[in-house]
């Protein structure tokens, strides 16, 4: 609703895009990926808006509403993008991608962050979590090719029983043909996104938009230099790794291992 109110202002107001984009001292995809909803408003922005529109503070009235959200700060505007994006790319290093994680991994990888938080706020992250992952309810979009270092299965998060449960999901994803992922084994050496995890995400009519992530800090851009810089990273991380049936099939060999560890410490 306020992304089509913002339309409907620099309509009004006789402006482009790319005209208030110039008065906003950003682009003017940045503006249609607002107006589209692919990008929140934020306090900041808003303000500049209801200053260029004449809106009377609208968008600072409306932006705190539309800016709660169930996710991290860091992550939220990526949270959204994501649940509209058709295709969606992503490396990860060291973590199972929180769209391909279980209930119980997703809770570990919460309890090592924030080992002395209340038992209430890990659940409301694991839902969030959860919650997302609804995505792929859907049984054609959005696409999603997801690119593992292997040491993202090799890592135990939770103990063996949890990782087991993890990898055979990721592997009964697949082999429904629900997503592509493909692992890029401790064989291949140096590859092209050593420095950490990536995302890139595409829409029907918005730019594409690439999301890199740190400790509790995260960049969201459509700079254009920058996402094909980030997309030709993912192709030759693709080009470094197994290709998919090599990496069910590696998948589902450790997910075997975790189980078969987990009934020795259990004997």
């Amino acid at each position: 609703m306020v992304g089509e109110e913002l339309r409907h202002a620099r309509e009004r107001a006789g402006l482009t895009q790319q005209a208030l984009g110039e008065l906003l001292f950003v682009s003017g995809s940045y503006v249609g990926q607002m107006e589209a909803g692919t990008r929140r408003i934020l306090p900041d922005m808003a303000e500049r808006l209801d200053a260029a529109l004449g809106t009377a503070g609208f968008f600072v009235r409306h932006g705190v509403k539309a800016n709660e959200s169930k996710h991290p700060e860091h992550f939220a505007e990526a949270a959204e993008a994501e649940a509209i994006a058709i295709e969606i790319r992503q490396y990860e290093s060291l973590l199972i991608p929180g769209l391909l994680q279980t209930p119980a991994y997703a809770r570990a990888v919460f309890l090592a962050y924030q080992p002395t938080a209340p038992e209430e706020a890990i659940d409301k992250l694991v839902a969030a979590r959860m919650e997302r992952t609804r995505l792929l309810d859907d049984p054609t979009k959005p696409l999603l090719w997801a690119v593992l270092d292997e040491a993202a299965l090799r890592r135990e998060v939770g103990g063996p029983a949890v990782m087991a449960e993890a990898l055979r999901h990721i592997a009964a994803l697949i082999r429904r043909r629900r997503v592509i992922v493909q692992v890029v084994s401790f064989s291949a050496g140096a590859h092209a996104a050593l420095e950490g995890s990536l995302k890139l995400m595409y829409f029907r009519d918005a730019p594409p938009l690439s999301f890199v992530e740190a400790s509790s800090m995260g960049q969201l851009t459509d700079d254009r230099a920058t996402v094909a810089r980030h997309q030709l990273s993912y192709d030759l991380l693709r080009s470094d790794a197994l290709t998919p049936r090599q990496s069910v099939a590696l998948i589902a060999a450790v997910a075997e291992d975790y189980t078969h560890e987990d009934h020795a410490s259990g004997a």
